[in-house]
């Protein structure tokens, strides 16, 4: 039995009172840890806790997950992290990676040591005395140049202008020569640009050693790390449970990115399945958990429990899981016969999205208000959504019933003419005011979409008005007033330490990764003056409740 393999029960031994084994493996991207698999995230975090040389790294962050598998000896788990750990992928007590990339002699590290010496080879030629004072004096030109060229426009201009004036009283001789003068200035100003040209080009010739071959060197690194990269991926070959293979170009491909992202296949889950199917050992339930610091901008709790990401692993983990039966994914239910109208006229319906149903349908899952809409209204109308609510967030959305209601409604929300209110319940206390703002810039993640981090670099304006409600057997209601409208703007504003600094209630992404609950966020009220009637409009709809438009 491999070293990596961590018995939890023989099979002689009973399962605790309560416990029984899952019928269905865990659905990776929404889940409650199974008690199983918190008992073998239980045992990775002792074993973490002995390791000395490791904690300031581990400090920094990382995710950890476990496997629990059915094996001939009994019921076991097995562990994983993320990427490297101390630099390596090849600790005795988690599973070996996919491909080992890292092994010294290996055909990806000989290329990329030969990929690092191109680079060394450009920074020696740009640091080359010769070459900088060649750039130097070729900067120089170009500004003395550009000096002589900008000082005779301005001189033509006044030229210009004084012949304008002359012109009125001027004879005929006299209006021939200011034309003359002005095909004299224009033609020298072309002559100008030819010889500076020329002295920038002779310049250029004596560069053309140094930057004819940094270009070669730079076309062969990108061809190389190209060449490497898909190289790289090909040599991670998956499995399913149905015993077949695929490598990382094979399953990416049908993707909309078509390229697998830098770092796939290197997360925790396929590492766990993999193993697991290598020794044919039965997947009876997964739990990743992450360890440490909140990475910078996002939204990481110590020891909580979180689903695999979807940018690098949802392609992957849905091939691996191929011949598994897996619990359905909670977001997905039946809530057709829940979609209810709270307003209504000639122009505007106001519905109340549950819980799990998309705004406008997806790439894999076609049902959503906009066609739950298209069904209930005449065949004459042509509904539009005119905003949209997360999938796991209830609540208000407006929909149009023609071309022209939808543009006038979407003019209302992008000029921030349509007020919203949102209620949600926080997972603790936050130590903040009463009320106040939060304004916290928000960019998308780099891999793992819909995520969204805060980044005051790159990231969008976003600002968002609250109110603390009351508290309850140690949870805060509040209301939220969106003043942007930003992907998980809220989630975000609430969950950042920087803003209220406790999640909402069943927040898979940003909250503490053990939901016990679904989403509680709901979009509770809109405001706004009706784009035909010019009448104030006021809709409410309280979670859990019917409600009338005003």
């Amino acid at each position: 039995m491999p070293a990596m393999f961590h018995l939890l029960y023989h099979h002689s031994q009973p399962l605790p009172e309560g416990v029984e084994l899952p019928t269905l493996f865990t659905y990776p991207f929404h889940y409650t840890p199974h008690p199983l698999a918190v008992q073998a995230a239980a045992q990775v975090q002792h074993y973490l806790l002995q390791q000395k040389e490791w904690q300031p790294e581990l400090q920094q962050g990382k995710m950890f997950g476990v496997l629990v598998v059915q094996a001939p000896e009994g019921i076991g788990f097995l562990a994983a992290y993320s990427g490297l750990l101390a630099e390596r992928n090849d600790w005795q007590y988690f599973v070996p990676p996919i491909y080992d990339a890292q092994q010294p002699y290996g055909h990806f590290k000989q290329e990329e040591r030969g990929i690092s010496e191109i680079n060394h080879a450009i920074e020696r030629m740009e640091q080359d005395a010769a070459y900088h004072q060649l750039r130097s004096q070729l900067q120089h030109m170009e500004q003395q140049h550009s000096t002589e060229e900008e000082n005779y426009r301005r001189q033509m201009e006044h030229d210009r202008e004084r012949r304008h004036q002359l012109r009125a009283t001027a004879s005929q001789p006299q209006l021939q020569q200011l034309i003359k003068e002005s095909q004299y200035q224009k033609a020298q100003l072309k002559r100008m640009k030819a010889r500076h040209r020329e002295e920038q080009e002779q310049m250029m010739q004596q560069m053309a050693p140094y930057t004819h071959r940094m270009a070669t060197l730079k076309q062969e690194r990108s061809q190389r790390s190209d060449a490497l990269q898909r190289w790289l991926f090909d040599q991670y070959r998956v499995m399913n449970a149905l015993g077949e293979h695929r490598t990382l170009t094979q399953i990416f491909q049908h993707t909309t990115r078509h390229t697998p992202p830098a770092g796939a296949g290197d997360c925790c889950a396929p590492k766990l399945l993999q193993h697991a199917y290598q020794h044919h050992w039965q997947p009876l339930c997964m739990a990743e958990f992450w360890w440490g610091a909140s990475p910078k901008g996002e939204v990481r709790h110590h020891l909580h429990y979180y689903p695999a990401c979807r940018g690098k692993c949802l392609p992957i983990l849905t091939y691996m899981m191929q011949g598994l039966q897996v619990e359905p994914n909670p977001l997905q239910q039946d809530d057709e016969g829940q979609l209810t109208t709270v307003y209504e006229d000639e122009w505007l319906c106001v519905v109340n999205k549950p819980k799990g149903m998309l705004s406008v349908p997806g790439r894999t899952e076609r049902r959503s208000v906009l066609t739950l809409m298209q069904q209930r209204l005449p065949k004459s109308v042509e509904p539009m959504v005119v905003h949209r609510l997360d999938m796991a967030t209830s609540g208000l959305i407006v929909v149009a019933k023609s071309m022209e209601a939808y543009t006038r409604m979407q003019q209302l929300f992008a000029e921030r003419k349509v007020k919203k209110k949102y209620v949600a319940l926080l997972d603790g206390l936050p130590q903040v005011p009463p009320s106040g703002t939060i304004t916290l810039p928000l960019a998308p993640h780099a891999t793992d979409y819909p995520r969204q981090v805060v980044d005051r670099e790159h990231g969008k304006p976003a600002m968002t008005r609250y109110t603390l409600l009351g508290t309850a057997q140690g949870k805060t209601r509040v209301a939220l007033y969106p003043q942007t409208g930003r992907t998980h703007q809220l989630r975000v504003h609430c969950a950042h330490p920087e803003g209220l600094g406790v999640p909402i209630v069943g927040d898979p992404l940003y909250g503490h990764g053990n939901p016990q609950s679904e989403l509680q966020l709901h979009a509770e009220a809109l405001l706004f003056i009706h784009p035909f009637t010019g009448e104030e409009v006021q809709i409410e709809c309280p979670p859990q409740s019917s409600a009338k438009g005003q």
